[in-house]
């Protein structure tokens, strides 16, 4: 009975599982959350990089550019989770000011594998990734107040 009552109170934490934990950010300290995105984020950018790098080698650098770069953004964008929680994370991702840019950049992610591996258009693969860094830098920018009305105004003003 008193273990029911510990549950029902939320004071079991050490019987709560790695998954409701992780699921709840707030269960985790502020150093772990810290050090997981930190980790999460460079290996996103690593990997980014290093698919940069495949590019040029001939033969299959582009299907390995595609697959290091597409999983390094996912995995750039999956660190945020740490500090916010995954479903805090996915609400943020999905509201109005970001729900163009999200369904954009989900979309490329998958368009770019379709390209290199299903359709075998390599170039397609390469344009796709372009809208991949389109659609991902829109999106963090919308985290940044007045951001992207800045950025419009200064296109605005250069094109105009």
């Amino acid at each position: 009975m008193e273990k029911l009552r510990r549950v029902l109170s939320g004071q079991d934490d050490e019987e709560q599982g790695l998954t409701s934990q992780v699921l709840d950010s707030s269960s985790l300290s502020y150093s772990t959350r810290v050090k997981w995105f930190a980790i999460c984020f460079a290996s996103g950018v690593l990997c980014s990089i290093l698919g940069t790098g495949l590019l040029w080698l001939p033969g299959a650098g582009a299907k390995l550019f595609a697959v290091f770069y597409t999983f390094g953004n996912i995995s750039a964008l999956c660190s945020t989770c740490f500090l916010m929680g995954p479903v805090k994370q996915l609400k943020k991702m999905f509201e109005p000011t970001r729900l163009i840019a999200t369904i954009v950049m989900l979309l490329s992610f998958i368009l770019t594998l379709c390209a290199i591996f299903w359709w075998h258009k390599k170039a397609l693969g390469l344009l796709f990734c372009i809208v991949q860094f389109l659609a991902m830098t829109w999106y963090s920018l919308s985290y940044i107040p007045f951001a992207r009305d800045a950025i419009m105004k200064c296109f605005t003003s250069c094109l105009g």
